[in-house]
């Protein structure tokens, strides 16, 4: 892969909702390419290793773990969650082994608002901080989550999530919008924290699950680095809040995490009828992306377009000085001035 298209590596990616990760349980993950097992400590923290023995190169998610250590289902050596090695049951009597000189890597790890994030590269205090969602508490979690793997690099899923103008075409649907619906928006955007921020403003006419929550009502949509989309809407005296997460697998495959928050009571009577259409919604994300794919695999020169590509272009420059401001050793500085942006769809 490409360096310029390979993930960043120092940025916190979404590992998996909290309630996924039970006390006893682990869950196996791969992320930028590397195993991942996740699991939580005797205390309740969360915590991720590699997922792979350093004896023989067993999965440990294989294993067995009662909330203190890991065991390898293979020859059964044990870990703590911090990674060290604390016992090899094939050690005969007066045999000595330096436990110190075996450890299973340890990913730094951090639980936000009913989320898992993990960081897999080597300096967490220089990475973008983790997003927290206006109007909800800090044990908040999402009412409902939804996944869906994509076949498509990084850097194609995420411009593809924050493409403004394939509404019409790939998300048909009559509690969506309808082809014939296009017309022209504008929409005023400003920088935010490693990104930027489409200001708030009425939903626009042809977005029609909005009328659920009633006429009153505006939202906010924010984009971070590394692949994090935040629409913040509010009812009335209601939040609703989509965070939409993207974790790359490998180079050539990505996972699109959803989750939705949401304060008014009422709404958690229609999750059973939400959960197929937000399915839905992603599915069809997804195979038009696979679709895409059989393109791209020519590598073709693209040609972005101003104003609907321009958040497509915004993403490519953070991305750019993020990596600057690593190598350099310096202040990131964002390259996205405020601006007007005007599209139809």
């Amino acid at each position: 892969m490409d360096e310029a298209a390979a993930p960043l590596r120092e940025a916190w990616y979404y590992a998996v909702p909290s309630r996924q990760v039970r006390p006893g349980g682990l869950v196996a993950r791969v992320m930028l390419g590397a195993p991942v097992v996740l699991g939580r400590d005797a205390a309740g923290a969360a915590f991720a290793l590699r997922d792979i023995c350093p004896h023989r190169g067993m999965p440990l998610s294989a294993g067995s773990f009662d909330g203190r250590q890991l065991e390898c289902c293979y020859h059964g050596w044990r870990f703590a969650p911090d990674g060290r090695c604390i016992a090899i049951p094939s050690l005969a009597e007066g045999q000595k082994f330096d436990f110190a000189t075996v450890a299973v890597p340890r990913y730094p790890t951090r639980e936000v608002q009913g989320n898992i994030w993990v960081y897999l590269g080597d300096n967490p205090q220089r990475a973008p901080e983790i997003p927290l969602l206006d109007g909800f508490g800090a044990d908040a979690a999402p009412k409902l989550f939804e996944s869906v793997s994509f076949k498509a690099a990084i850097d194609d899923a995420v411009v593809g999530l924050m493409d403004p103008a394939h509404g019409p075409f790939v998300h048909r649907a009559w509690w969506w919008r309808a082809r014939r619906s296009i017309h022209e928006k504008a929409k005023p955007f400003v920088p935010s924290p490693w990104g930027f921020t489409m200001s708030r403003h009425a939903p626009s006419s042809n977005s029609r699950a909005y009328k659920l929550l009633g006429s009153d009502t505006d939202t906010e949509i924010v984009f971070r680095l590394p692949s994090v989309r935040i629409e913040q809407i509010r009812a009335g005296r209601h939040a609703v809040c989509n965070l939409t997460a993207i974790t790359p697998i490998d180079e050539s495959t990505s996972e699109i995490n959803h989750c939705i928050y949401w304060t008014a009571p009422w709404l958690g009577a229609l999750k059973p009828l939400l959960r197929p259409y937000v399915r839905k919604f992603l599915r069809q994300d997804r195979d038009i992306m696979a679709r895409q794919q059989q393109g791209l695999a020519y590598r073709p020169t693209l040609a972005l377009i101003d104003d609907a590509d321009t958040q497509a272009r915004w993403y490519y420059r953070l991305k750019r000085e993020y990596r600057r401001a690593l190598d350099e050793n310096r202040e990131f500085v964002n390259p996205v001035e405020p601006r007007t942006l005007r599209w139809r769809s």
